[in-house]
């Protein structure tokens, strides 16, 4: 199960990430994406590009993390397209009277 979530690193880079480990001021992040603003929009690019593939996964001491929190449905819909199942959950829809 993916436990996205954004992190804002005192560089000023804000990351989106999965994290696998949260304890004793650790934070244990994968398949790490940068946010690039694009004007009114923005991209995303792989954060720490040069780390082994084979053992993705970074650990932050959160004394270097501003804030940490949850992803809008849609940037975490289309990161689990890139790394997730490939599940893509429908819109929801709603009835409206």
């Amino acid at each position: 199960m993916i436990d996205l979530k954004l992190l804002r690193i005192i560089t000023g880079e804000e990351i989106i990430a999965d994290v696998v480990n949260f304890s004793n001021g650790l934070v244990t992040v994968k398949n790490a994406l940068v946010v690039l603003p694009q004007g009114q929009q923005f991209g995303f690019m792989q954060w720490a590009s040069v780390i082994d593939p084979e053992q993705p996964e970074i650990t932050l001491d959160m004394k270097h993390v501003v804030y940490m929190a949850e992803v809008h449905p849609r940037i975490q819909e289309k990161y689990n397209s890139m790394f997730g199942s490939d599940l893509t959950l429908p819109e929801e829809k709603k009835l409206i009277l």
